[in-house]
């Protein structure tokens, strides 16, 4: 590399002369290295998806039955026909979307014999294996207490008096249908990873083609337990959700809401991205893990639908490469079929998806290379895809939102590189058209915000304008094509990577950061009194995060998983207030947020609201900056979002993944505004603002190289 003093001296020489022309710089990204390196960095800015979906409200309770003994046994048709008992309550419960054309399909339609009985056959094999690794059966006792377990700490009482009387309320039948294969699960889960590694997974493979056989320890007696009746939800409180055989801790996974259980999927674990899952069922209180068997390969970042009968998950990043990829999950048959690759959009992250009735819809987000106006639409039905017309198609983006009205998919907002966007469109599939939303009134241009379809309105809330974090939000007419502010009195906390739902009456905001503190507070907003209500901070509110994901059950919001400095694969229950009654936000119950600051940063002063600026030993000015929630994330005013890792040199220099280049820099505090560009093998001299001292040149960005003698914008 050239010294500073070459380097200056040569840029003097070449700036006394007259300026060659402007040429713009191609986007690039050619090496194995930098392609890894922005996959992190993609991954620490996430956001994650949220539904809005319904569900169905209390009911009473079953009297405790007088004890019942029973030295029976149950055949395996027995058990299979117990356990389509079960599936049709569970599936009575599945929402089938308002959307779709069709009447809602029986049971038999998605989930076939074979199925039923495959299901049948794993938990028996699973027990049949723990005893044998055991050395002793499950005894009565734990499948009585296991009963017991359920009645007490179910949240929907009166799905689980259904399944009772769906199995004749007989307790031996509900023991060994209901509790045993709920039991086995989780005394499978309790195992050391070592355990299930080898000696267990042994066993349960020799199960395969034998003849099943449950030991029970003599009489088994067995007594009906009563269902409790949970606190009515009066609202403005939190509940804690079950963690016994919860899904390894994650956070940019997905979640969708069936109606009877909620889904959570991949995302990227402690160690490594995931293609693990888990129902969590409210009726039994209990997690239940989703098959891997044909399971989409790991990702982060990707978008999650559910259908009615299935969820669709598709796109995001591996760790490696991005996909075009996914995968329909069955809760019912715990089973993955693949989506069709054949005419799929480009593999991306970053988009959004939308599920129409008869079709999920993806648009926009990222490649390694550009940003994308492009989408497809997926037929499950057919397996098949058929591209989004891009004619009048809003500006590529990023970071965006859309909801689904009942006929047009709205997206708005997001970002194209450094430039943050407010405008956006609305896609009508059926005539494959586009329309342009009004930017009359819209709200400020944003980024990582929250958006939430009313029935007549789409409202959008919070993230980030590029300077500061939002409080403010605005309300989308789709008949009038109109916005109209909300309300900041009252309103929670400027944030980013928060979670919003819909609950048929409010918005309720949650979690997220302003890029020093991680969040536990939120807000309800009511758009007919335009009007903020303080979601509680006391209780068993979870702890602060983002990254999380929150869906709308039909009477509370649970929220799970996320990031709070540490992943999480914890949860909880927000039920609402029945009306509104304004009240000032409380002070926020705050999680500082880790971000250390490498020898480059030396010397930066903290001006408040998580901003700093940085003047380095020599005089030069680095500038103006925020520090974004989770490690190595900055944005910058000038530079735009900048991934950092430290180079470890004596010069303290430092190495920057820039996204409006989608290049690596390098420099140091005796070199900036010199930065040596990997894409292009060049130094580059970064050209000040000469109007606004300690700024440099933004929208565009100029920059000279150093090997072409030529002023760049990037």
């Amino acid at each position: 590399m050239k010294t500073l003093e070459s380097i200056t001296a040569c840029f003097n020489k070449l700036t006394h002369k007259n300026r060659p022309h402007l040429v713009q710089k191609k986007s690039t990204f050619e090496s194995a290295f930098a392609s890894l390196r922005v996959l992190i960095a993609l991954l620490l800015c996430a956001a994650a998806a949220f539904f809005m979906v319904s569900g169905t409200g209390l009911a009473g309770f079953r009297p405790q039955a007088p004890a019942k003994v029973s030295n029976r046994t149950l055949t395996f048709a027995e058990r299979v026909s117990y356990q389509r008992a079960i599936e049709e309550v569970y599936w009575r419960h599945r929402i089938w979307p308002k959307e779709n054309l069709r009447p809602k399909p029986s049971l038999d339609e998605v989930m076939s014999a074979t199925q039923m009985q495959q299901k049948v056959e794993d938990y028996l094999r699973d027990s049949q294996a723990l005893e044998v690794y055991s050395q002793t059966p499950i005894a009565p006792e734990q499948l009585q207490a296991e009963m017991e377990r359920m009645a007490r700490n179910t949240k929907q009482p009166e799905v689980l008096r259904e399944l009772f009387e769906a199995l004749g309320n007989d307790p031996f039948v509900i023991a060994e249908g209901l509790a045993r294969p709920v039991l086995t699960e989780r005394l499978i889960a309790d195992l050391s990873a070592d355990d299930k590694g080898q000696r267990f997974a042994l066993l349960r493979a020799q199960a395969v083609g034998s003849k099943f056989s449950i030991t029970t320890l003599g009489t088994a007696t067995y007594v009906l337990p009563e269902i409790s009746i949970p606190d009515v939800c009066t609202g403005d409180t939190w509940a804690a959700t079950n963690t016994t055989n919860v899904p390894e801790a994650r956070t940019v996974h997905t979640a969708v809401w069936t109606g009877s259980e909620m889904i959570v999927w991949g995302g990227q674990g402690n160690s490594s991205r995931l293609n693990t899952g888990g129902r969590y069922t409210p009726s039994t209180d209990t997690w239940t893990a989703t098959s891997t068997t044909n399971a989409p390969e790991v990702r982060q970042l990707h978008t999650a639908v559910w259908t009615g009968s299935e969820m669709i998950v598709w796109g995001g990043a591996d760790g490696t490469i991005l996909l075009n990829t996914g995968g329909r999950y069955n809760p019912s048959a715990d089973t993955w079929t693949a989506t069709s690759t054949t005419n799929a959009p480009e593999a991306r992250l970053f988009h959004t998806a939308v599920w129409t009735g008869s079709e999920m819809i993806v648009w926009g987000g990222a490649t390694d290379t550009s940003f994308l106006n492009t989408g497809g639409r997926y037929n499950p039905s057919a397996d098949t895809w058929t591209a989004t017309s891009t004619t009048n198609a809003p500006e590529a983006r990023q970071f965006h939102t859309a909801v689904w009205t009942g006929s047009e998919m709205i997206v708005w907002g997001g970002a194209d590189g450094s430039i943050l966007l407010n405008t956006g469109g609305r896609y009508n599939p059926s005539a494959d058209t586009w329309t342009a939303t009004s930017t009359t009134n819209a709200p400020e241009a944003r980024t990582v915000h929250t958006a939430v379809w009313t029935g007549s309105e789409m409202i959008v809330w919070g993230g980030f304008d590029g300077s500061i974090l939002l409080n403010t939000g605005g309300r989308y007419n789709l008949s009038t094509n109109t916005w109209t502010a909300t309300s900041t009195t009252g309103a929670p906390g400027a944030r980013l990577l928060h979670t919003a739902v819909w609950t048929g009456s409010e918005m309720i905001v949650w979690g997220g950061t302003d890029n020093s503190f991680y969040f536990n507070t939120g807000g309800q907003y009511n758009p007919s009194a335009d009007t903020w209500t303080a979601t509680s901070t006391t209780g068993a509110v979870p702890e602060a995060r983002l990254g999380h994901t929150a869906v709308w059950s039909g009477s509370e919001m649970i929220i799970w998983g996320g990031n709070s400095g540490a992943l999480q694969s914890t949860g909880g229950r927000y039920c609402a207030p029945a009306g509104p009654t304004p009240t000032p936000t409380p002070t926020p119950t705050a999680t500082p947020t880790p971000n250390p600051h490498p020898a480059f940063f030396t010397g930066e002063t903290a001006l408040g609201g998580g901003f700093y600026y940085l003047q380095f030993a020599n005089g030069t000015p680095f500038g103006y900056y925020s520090y974004l929630p989770t490690q190595n994330f900055i944005y910058h005013l000038d530079l735009g979002f900048e991934y950092f890792f430290d180079a470890n040199d004596a010069n303290h220099g430092i190495y920057f993944y820039d996204f409006a280049s989608r290049s690596f820099f390098y420099t140091s505090p005796t070199l900036f505004p010199f930065l040596y560009d990997f894409s292009l093998n060049a130094w580059l001299y970064y050209l000040p603002d000469v109007n606004n001292p300690g700024r440099y040149t933004h929208n565009p960005r100029w920059f000279f190289n150093f090997a072409t003698g030529q002023w760049i914008n990037l």
